[in-house]
């Protein structure tokens, strides 16, 4: 059977909820197997890309300060751009980051509507500590959130993007 995941825009999404609703009416009508079910409808974040003014430089730090792996890297000539993806693991595993040169620009706007990436760490104190000691910017120390006890801290990297620390630990759950 074939898979019919990463739906990308509304009428793909419309589609994917459809057949999720057939397929679990044939699960509980034929006993079809649960996994079968999931497998098919199986979506999940691929990357995240940021737009950067210098690559190697945001390549070291990612890779240097934030420890992600440099997992591929292309030139595009005929568009004049470079992609980069770095990230804690395989990309058939694990989400990743996209980074994009785009050659003949050298500034961006971040805009008023993006937010930040968020990345779990066991020791949030240590990890502000070599970020600092790596050349990074911690622009919001380690502490509670506000309105909550999970513990936070914020750096930025060297185009400005926000990156936000959660102690894995200090999570509160939902109820």
């Amino acid at each position: 059977m074939r898979s019919y995941g990463y739906a990308n825009d509304v009428g793909n999404q419309c589609f994917a909820l459809l057949l999720f609703q057939k397929l679990l009416k044939s699960f509980s009508s034929n006993r079809m197997n649960l996994r079968m079910v999931l497998k098919l409808l199986v979506m999940r974040i691929l990357h995240t890309m940021l737009r950067v003014r210098d690559l190697d430089k945001s390549i070291d730090f990612y890779t240097k300060v934030l420890g992600m792996q440099l997992l591929r890297k292309k030139d595009y000539p005929s568009g004049r751009f470079t992609l980069a993806f770095v990230g804690y693991g395989l990309e058939s595993e694990n989400a990743v980051l996209e980074l994009t040169h785009n050659w003949d620009t050298n500034h961006y706007e971040i805009g008023n509507g993006y937010g930040h990436i968020a990345l779990g760490v066991e020791n949030i104190f240590t990890t502000c500590a070599s970020i600092s000691q790596n050349g990074g910017s911690v622009i919001r120390d380690p502490g509670p959130m506000k309105h909550g006890n999970t513990v936070i801290a914020f750096v930025e990297d060297p185009d400005g993007y926000k990156i936000e620390l959660i102690e894995i630990n200090s999570r509160e759950t939902i109820k």
